[in-house]
């Protein structure tokens, strides 16, 4: 079976991951023949080049110009790169155990076949000698095969695809249309002739053709491009660029600095054009034993090759630094244009889940994640780390069972933070981050010097009253629009929402405040608080950068759900997962390996205790903010938008998720946006192979212990209207699938620890007194 490979697109921002290796690896395209080279090549016809002599194509008649392909025509193309399934080599970091490790590999790579790891090996060390050991341009062997030997041959194969594509898409065939034609455009001191080769060439039309499968085009051609339409015999041709993606800022800014120089045609046109032939480029390579090995979206990580179409996500960098010299290494090889955009166009701070296939045993699962492009000029970078969250996320939801999902941020005890396996695992830790959070925000939202917090102070002077109120605020999901089909799951929205009521609460005011409220001051209070201060929380909450995170684990919830559905209705490749309490597989990671509930819980108390900021009142000089919220998933509504609602929406979206199974591809409808997939056959039938190096080199992080567990029978799952029946237990935490921090009883908002508002509270005291004293 042959596989694809992700490839991008390019705009300002977009990136080549292809850098030239000086003596080993070139490919450089667009050379023309000088020196000895007296005679361009003979011609040849495109469609005998590309093999279409005979088939049914309509021949052209021109060719476009300024525009974009129809969306509805938007489709993918494939072009081989077996050298893809060698990505998964490795070499350990340090220098000195890399030349041990190479010390029986010959740097003449050559006599080593395609194909083995003695080849990459032996091409490496050729080119390390080259540039001698300790120059660090890649960073890491890792980065060299992937940026380098990997992707250098793809461009090749990649633009002859492109070409073919581009050939038979517009028809460029019969006797008039030539390809990788060569044309003179002047001679040089000795009277030799110089040549620019062009990827297609009509005479009779008047036409050069140049071809890139991505979408710049650096401008070396550009003065001979400028010599040729001055001259005498060529002065009414026209230049037809043609960009297998969205044509970048850069190249449309040199294309029209070219017209500007040489003037439109008799008819008052632009004699250069850039026309964007929307088309996904899908690499093709069979996986063997030297294949990177898969973590994202499977029950089974590592037992499987690395799904192709989040291949921009494994080889996003780590840090931003890490990703600016990448793309500074892919600006410098990218001298012809011939590069596309690799993961340091995607912004993955927008990563997020948006589609999940119906699961049937056996054929694994489809997936796709969507981002937006990156805007600025910063490349983006920790893509690995938020699809890793999202994967884990996928499966906590399904592997623990529900009594497990709460959390509980209560100063009075320490020891009942949150279940101790769901605290083991990346989706309980966002949970419980992001309720601090969202009560750090509101403490700032409600200070009642400025902003909305002086408009909350005010409108409660009006209302008469005397101080604020005790409130609790928790974080819910709103309903997610979703559309289920025989297709799976697509999460169109998924909103969150941000609940906040008065209540009542027993814990002394730290500030020494004894002002009370009546029940109907109570909900005035409340009502000013709901009308000011929560729709800015619930913005936060549903746009913020620090808030993504929980969106990305909600997002992996809506599609847990549909998964455990599924699964009652007909077993899958997931039951053994499902309500097993096994998260092994899906641990802390990264940075956030040591974390533990406790952290949280201090900062928490910090907060509680001391407040999030402070100024003078009569108060004893001081006033604190203390709140209280929490996070509440336990309800996962949806409503299935109609067949005719998602085609007549979003008819494009199902094209779009299927292709970016095999390779990352734009979104037809959303502009600036990418989806990145994949499918987890493989992984699901379980296999693979080994990964060697030539000698054992250190893992990068704990591998999670892999022992089989106990198959379970699925529990309750709601239906698209009906809530998940709650679970019976700890009747203190009676939450239902996900983690809940508290009921509506007083003895959960006791035990919660609702925190009171003292700032307003001891701000509207210090009003009343000062009122008090002038009148």
């Amino acid at each position: 079976m042959n596989y694809p490979i992700s490839v991008t697109r390019g705009r300002a921002s977009r990136i080549a991951l292809a850098a030239a290796c000086a003596g080993v690896l070139s490919f450089t395209g667009l050379t023309p023949l000088t020196g000895e080279a007296a005679a361009a090549p003979k011609q040849v016809r495109c469609d005998d080049k590309y093999g279409l002599r005979g088939k049914n194509i309509t021949p052209a008649t021109d060719f476009p110009g300024d525009a974009s392909r129809i969306k509805a025509k938007w489709d993918s193309y494939r072009f081989p790169n077996q050298r893809h399934a060698m990505d998964g080599l490795k070499l350990p970091k340090d220098v000195a155990k890399q030349k041990e490790a190479l010390a029986g590999i010959s740097s003449d790579y050559k006599q080593y076949a395609e194909g083995t790891p003695e080849r990459v090996f032996g091409t490496y060390k050729n080119y390390m000698e080259g540039k001698s050991w300790n120059d660090q341009k890649y960073g890491s062997f890792d980065n060299w095969l992937n940026d380098a030997y990997i992707e250098m041959e793809a461009r090749r194969t990649r633009g002859e695809a492109f070409e073919a594509k581009v050939v038979e898409d517009m028809g460029l065939v019969g006797p008039d249309w030539l390809c990788q034609e060569y044309v003179e455009y002047e001679r040089d001191a000795n009277g030799k002739p110089l040549y620019r080769k062009y990827d297609a060439v009509n005479y009779k039309r008047g036409i050069f053709v140049e071809m890139k499968s991505g979408g710049d085009n650096d401008g070396s051609q550009t003065p001979k491009d400028r010599k040729l339409l001055t001259s005498d015999k060529y002065k009414d041709f026209k230049v037809r660029f043609a960009f297998g993606e969205a044509v970048s800022d850069e190249t449309t800014k040199r294309i029209r600095n070219m017209n500007a120089r040489i003037g439109p045609d008799p008819s008052g046109n632009n004699r250069v054009t850039g026309y964007a032939h929307h088309s996904t480029a899908t690499p093709e390579y069979r996986p063997g034993k030297w294949t990177r090995p898969g973590t994202l979206m499977t029950p089974n990580p590592g037992q499987s090759p690395a799904s192709p179409g989040t291949d921009n996500i494994i080889r996003s960098q780590p840090t931003p630094n890490d990703a600016r010299r990448q793309q500074e290494r892919a600006n410098a090889a990218n001298r012809n244009g011939s590069g596309v955009k690799g993961p340091g166009g995607v912004d993955f701070t927008t990563l997020d889940l948006r589609y999940v296939g119906k699961p049937v045993k056996g054929k694994g699962l489809d997936y796709s994640f969507s981002a937006k492009e990156t805007t600025g000029t910063e490349p983006g970078w920790g893509g690995q780390e938020k699809a890793q969250l999202i994967s884990d996320s996928f499966f906590t939801w399904m592997a623990l069972t529900p009594e497990k999902f709460w959390v509980n941020l209560n100063p009075d005890e320490p020891d009942r933070v949150m279940d101790k396996q769901f605290g083991r695992t990346d989706a309980g830790r966002v949970l419980l981050q992001a309720d601090l959070e969202m009560k750090h925000d509101y403490a700032r939202l409600m200070d009642p010097r400025e902003g909305l917090g002086k408009q909350l102070q005010d409108a409660m002077r009006e209302a008469g009253l005397p101080c604020g109120t005790v409130t609790r605020n928790w974080i819910v999901p709103k309903t997610a629009v979703v559309r289920v089909d025989e297709n799976g799951i697509y999460i169109l929205d998924a909103p969150l929402k941000v609940n906040s009521e008065a209540s009542e609460v027993h814990t002394p005011d730290p500030n020494g405040n004894d002002c009370t409220l009546t029940p109907a001051q109570r909900k005035v209070s409340e009502g000013l608080v709901n009308r000011i201060i929560i729709p800015e929380v619930e913005r936060r909450v549903n746009n913020a950068p620090n808030y993504a995170d929980l969106r990305r684990v909600y997002t992996a919830r809506v599609a847990a759900e549909y998964v455990r559905q599924q699964d009652q209705a007909a077993a899958t490749d997931f039951r053994p997962v499902i309500n097993s309490n096994d998260v092994r597989k899906w641990p802390l990671r990264g940075a956030n390996r040591s974390w533990t509930p406790k952290q949280t819980f201090d900062d928490y108390v910090k907060s509680f205790t001391k407040g999030d900021y402070s100024f003078p009142c009569e108060v004893n000089g001081q006033n604190k903010i203390c709140v209280m919220g929490g996070v509440d998933f336990s309800k996962a509504p949806k409503r299935n938008v109609t067949r005719a609602q998602f085609t007549a929406e979003h008819r494009h979206l199902p094209r779009t998720t299927k292709t970016s199974a095999k390779a990352m591809t734009d979104d037809a409808e959303t502009e600036d946006t990418l989806f990145l997939g994949g499918n987890t056959k493989n992984a699901a039938g379980g296999g693979g192979g080994t990964h060697p190096t030539p000698t054992p080199s250190p893992t990068d992080g704990p591998k999670p212990t892999d022992q089989p567990s106990t198959p379970a029978p699925s529990s309750p799952a709601p239906t698209t209207s009906t809530p998940a029946p709650r679970p019976t237990g700890d009747p203190t935490h009676p939450g239902g699938d996900l983690a809940h921090t508290g009921s509506s009883a007083p003895t959960g908002l006791i035990t919660g620890l609702a925190a009171l508002l003292v700032a307003v509270g001891g701000a509207l005291v210090w009003w009343r007194r000062r009122r008090g004293s002038t009148t």
